[in-house]
């Protein structure tokens, strides 16, 4: 049975463009009819089981829940993975992802992350509808590690952003998006990921995510 999520969204302007930032780890920009997010990790639950420890698969059958229920929620015609779809190479969980992807009518764009090593039987097996090093759309480009090099509006993942909330009984940590004048890092869409609290960009707005809320801080 899916589970039924709560879903609430903010809306944002950058360069003309409207954004909205969802609570369920996924920005939506309607102009492009493209849902997007970052590092899914596909695999870490098998790659773990493999090695001895018992990570249950419905993590991904979680996470592929959420997403299915993105896609319809916005009515996403294309879906951009702005990198690390994968997490250790092909497995069971990686089948289990393309025998769902057949029910997707969005097409998949990927890009490439650091654990996205993709032999071309691979890419094959995946059949997404392009993978790229980076791309750029609109004012925007999306990679997947932030280039200090690059003068464009950066779109990007990789770190798993999250930030810790402080109070008198007990300190919080949520995943969150991250906004500057240069960038949006996206939160990290797998429930399995950690989130790294330090290595933020500066000067950002920071919005922390709940199962139920988006907030800006």
């Amino acid at each position: 049975m899916n589970k039924i999520m709560k879903i609430r969204t903010l809306e944002i302007e950058v360069l003309g463009e409207i954004l909205l930032l969802c609570n369920q780890k996924v920005m939506f920009w309607e102009a492009q009819s493209m849902l997007i997010l970052s590092d899914m990790h596909i695999g870490k639950s098998a790659h773990f089981r493999k090695n001895g420890i018992a990570i249950p698969n419905s993590v991904l059958k979680n996470d592929l829940n959420k997403l299915d229920q993105m896609i319809s929620y916005f009515g996403a015609e294309q879906l951009l993975i702005n990198g690390d779809i994968l997490h250790a190479g092909d497995n069971t969980d990686v089948d289990f992802f393309c025998e769902w992807k057949k029910g997707i009518p969005a097409d998949f764009h990927l890009i490439k992350g650091n654990h996205d090593r993709i032999s071309k039987e691979l890419e094959v097996k995946l059949c997404l509808t392009s993978i790229q090093e980076q791309l750029k759309a609109g004012p925007f480009c999306f990679v997947h590690e932030f280039d200090s090099q690059c003068t464009d509006f950066q779109i990007t993942g990789h770190i798993h952003p999250g930030i810790e909330i402080r109070n008198k009984i007990k300190n919080i940590r949520l995943p969150c998006f991250a906004v500057t004048e240069k960038q949006i890092l996206l939160p990290a869409f797998s429930e399995f990921t950690g989130l790294d609290t330090r290595n933020l960009p500066s000067r950002a707005t920071f919005f922390p995510l709940t199962p139920n809320e988006i907030f800006e801080m």
